[in-house]
């Protein structure tokens, strides 16, 4: 993928038109039953508005720090407060005494009461001449914190609450002007939520690739991170490795705190333990590892038929072909 490349499908600055009074919403269900289905899944509408919404994004965080300057809005305050609430339940729901080391069956406690709650927590986000979205909306909510029968988290959980965002984007609760709070405040807090969850309840990684994986748990702040370093005057690939480097700059920069979690969370060389991430650092500019990830990330997630049978499709991101 070149460089230059613009978002392709829609992005969320395409559906300022959406207007929720007279739009038909549904509750999401699972489309792609069969790895045949999956050329249904890259045709759809969902595909084009999800790809676009990620592409935008990446294009929106390119050469920005985490702490530059932007403007936070309600609805993004609304969504902080969303993200606190859930964060507060961590709290009020311990783990238990198990004989099993991993797969806390605390969460199910903690993820019963999202369950129930997610409707109205959605609602409170959304305008109230948009509150008729909130039952389709909540869907990618619910999918987006882990599977509470496995007690395991993964890429897919991770993509679904990219859905919930580019869902609030279609019906115009987030704003083209929101890009920069929605990665550098809502998707960072998320991914502090996140894990706080996997630490907590100890969550297996969902049909991790083990060391070949990227990371046992995300991948899109790697891309997003990626974009924002693109062109530093000092920062290069090969310095993620350094452990120095990570605890300087990750208050800046996505890319180095998700490095700065791996390092937390693994022991022994680097390059064992996350094989794939220790060959990106080869890769001459950060432009190029972007570009490298946003491939691999449509190769080893999107195109993947045990990631995308869990997908949800709905109205707002539909399972129709894109009109021509």
């Amino acid at each position: 993928m070149a460089e230059t490349e613009q978002p392709s499908g829609s992005s969320h600055e395409d559906h300022k038109s959406l207007n929720p009074a007279s739009f038909k919403f549904m509750v999401p269900k699972k489309e792609i039953s069969m790895v045949t289905d999956m050329g249904k899944w890259k045709r759809s509408q969902a595909y084009a508005d999800y790809i676009g919404f990620i592409l935008t994004l990446n294009e929106a965080v390119k050469r920005k720090k985490l702490t530059c300057e932007y403007q936070v809005s309600e609805t993004v305050e609304k969504l902080l407060t969303l993200l606190g609430t859930l964060d507060r339940w961590i709290d009020e729901t311990p783990p238990v005494d198990q004989p099993s080391r991993f797969g806390n069956k605390a969460f199910r406690t903690w993820y019963a009461k999202l369950d129930q709650e997610a409707e109205s927590l959605v609602t409170a986000v959304l305008p109230s001449e948009q509150h008729d979205a909130a039952p389709e909306i909540a869907v990618y909510l619910k999918e987006s914190v882990g599977n509470s029968t496995r007690i395991d988290y993964g890429t897919g959980h991770e993509a679904a609450f990219a859905a919930f965002l580019c869902c609030l984007c279609k019906v115009g609760a987030l704003r083209p002007d929101d890009q920069l709070a929605i990665i550098f405040k809502v998707f960072d807090k998320y991914l502090r939520l996140m894990r706080k969850l996997q630490k907590t309840y100890r969550m297996e990684p969902a049909g991790s690739q083990g060391v070949w994986g990227l990371d046992d748990f995300q991948f899109i702040p790697f891309i997003w991170g990626s974009s924002q370093l693109i062109d530093h005057p000092t920062l290069e690939p090969k310095h993620f490795v350094e452990e120095k480097v990570v605890n300087e700059n990750h208050q800046d920069y996505m890319f180095f705190e998700c490095i700065k979690f791996i390092n937390e969370m693994k022991t022994g060389p680097f390059a064992e333990h996350s094989n794939q991430l220790w060959n990106i650092s080869d890769v001459p500019s950060w432009s190029k590892v972007n570009q490298g990830l946003i491939r691999m990330y449509k190769a080893e997630c999107l195109e993947k038929f045990p990631v995308i049978q869990h997908f949800k499709f709905g109205s707002l991101l539909s399972i129709q072909p894109v009109k021509p």
